[in-house]
């Protein structure tokens, strides 16, 4: 248990890291005009996970603290929906329902895609 806890603080620290480099890259490039940043974040972060996931479960035999570290405290600080959630009540309230209905079915429809990806690239290989 201490274990796991270790691996999920330590991998959610990287996490956090590749999630706040990625929003300013993104951001420096694309401009704040459109939630780029999160968006690319939510659909790297779907893929990842879906490969993964199924990579370590059927290929890769991982030691289960680490597998949990990566997927819950990695992957859990790089994506999140709460700041799409907060992103897409913003453009609500600012009067932008185009922009906000295209953020919330892009997003819907990239990420799932990105985690069938990931899978089917984990069986594939």
């Amino acid at each position: 248990m201490v274990s796991t806890l270790g691996f999920i603080a330590i991998f959610a620290i990287i996490g956090a890291w590749a999630r706040y480099g990625q929003t300013l890259l993104i951001q420096t490039v694309f401009g704040r005009g459109f939630p780029w940043a999160t968006l690319s974040i939510n659909v790297l972060g779907c893929f990842i996970m879906g490969f993964l996931f199924f990579e370590t479960m059927e290929r890769i035999s991982i030691n289960p603290e680490l597998r949990t570290g990566i997927l819950t405290g990695g992957l859990g600080a790089y994506t999140t929906f709460s700041t799409f959630s907060l992103e897409t009540l913003v453009l609500f309230e600012n009067g932008e329902p185009i922009k906000a209905l295209l953020y919330m079915f892009s997003s819907l429809f990239l990420c799932v895609a990105a985690a069938f990806a990931g899978a089917w690239i984990s069986r594939s290989i």
